[in-house]
């Protein structure tokens, strides 16, 4: 048999398309999963939630902590309210969008400093203890167990009623709370990991045992911690807007979405915008982390791609062959 081949300016059944701009892209789309919709939606929530954030001193039309006692408990648009207050004020007459646009910056710079510092500790932690095991590894994993072991949530009010509460002690709190999960995580990896052969070629090689760590086990782990930091960051989000509702978060006049909760509990019955419109960011936001965490999940894992998905390797086509 002979199969038929194509080269410029010739054609023939097994003609070879050329790499243009848009194929490239769908291949790039492919690869990273961004034709998912877990991927779109969660991935455009975060990134408008981030980029609120960031402009917030442009975005927002009022400064965070402008009081108006005239304009207090001002309703939102369409129930009453003006343009000038689209959502409404507070009791002090501050304008709740502008509080909730800054609380934007102060949730996710908390939760986002927090899920980098324990992702740093937990997966270097994890590394060393599921490669050197023996003692270390014992006596790391004891500590892991006896925290996860504790109510975390009474821990950090303990720990944050203990020391005066602060941004600093707040992400402390938070970290705390994550860097266990990446150490179990990555340990359980290394530990199937060290004994495949690309680990026992290197070491036969005469590599250190750094470098066989940090330059061939820790790029094989890297994918999952950064699928677990996509659901921490939710986690994140819920557990600082719990301390800041219990008044142990973000202390005022700074804004957050847990404090503004807070602090409109006891206007729930005659000024419902006050819990609503920052309970609804905080919703909105860790379903789409959630979101953004299950569509990187399945791209990273071969084994959850759903079938005929973006992920899916396409079948090869069907060659053409003529007789001899």
């Amino acid at each position: 048999m002979r199969v038929e081949s194509q080269s410029a300016g010739m054609s023939g059944p097994l003609a070879i398309a050329p790499a243009t701009g848009p194929s490239w892209w769908r291949g790039v789309r492919r690869r990273l999963g961004l034709g998912r919709r877990g991927v779109g939606a969660g991935g455009v929530v975060l990134v408008m939630v981030v980029l609120t954030g960031l402009f917030a001193p442009w975005l927002a039309p009022h400064g965070y902590d402008d009081q108006d006692l005239v304009e207090a408990l001002k309703p939102p648009v369409g129930v009453g309210g003006t343009w000038s207050n689209p959502l409404g004020t507070d009791a002090l007459g501050r304008d709740i969008l502008s509080r909730i646009i800054y609380g934007a910056r102060t949730s996710l710079l908390l939760s986002l400093s927090a899920v980098l510092v324990a992702a740093a500790v937990g997966v270097v932690i994890g590394l060393v203890t599921g490669y050197v095991g023996g003692t270390v590894d014992a006596a790391i994993m004891a500590i892991v167990e006896v925290q996860l072991s504790l109510p975390y949530l009474l821990f950090a009010i303990a720990f944050m009623a203990l020391l005066q509460p602060s941004l600093t002690t707040l992400v402390v709190v938070l970290v705390l709370r994550s860097w266990v999960v990446y150490a179990q995580l990555v340990r359980v990896a290394v530990l199937s990991m060290r004994r495949r052969e690309f680990v026992t070629v290197a070491i036969a090689l005469g590599a250190s045992d750094w470098r066989v760590l940090f330059r061939h086990i820790a790029p094989n782990v890297l994918a999952s911690a950064l699928v677990v930091s996509s659901f921490q960051l939710a986690e994140l989000i819920i557990v600082e807007s719990s301390l800041s509702f219990l008044g142990l978060g973000v202390q005022p006049p700074l804004p957050s979405w847990g404090s503004m909760l807070s602090q409109g509990r006891e206007y729930i019955s005659s000024a419902w915008w006050l819990v609503f419109f920052p309970g609804f960011a905080i919703i909105v936001t860790v379903l789409g982390a959630n979101l953004f965490g299950d569509a990187v999940r399945d791209v990273m894992d071969p084994r959850l791609r759903g079938v005929g998905g973006p992920g899916r390797r396409a079948r090869p086509a069907h060659r053409e062959e003529t007789p001899r």
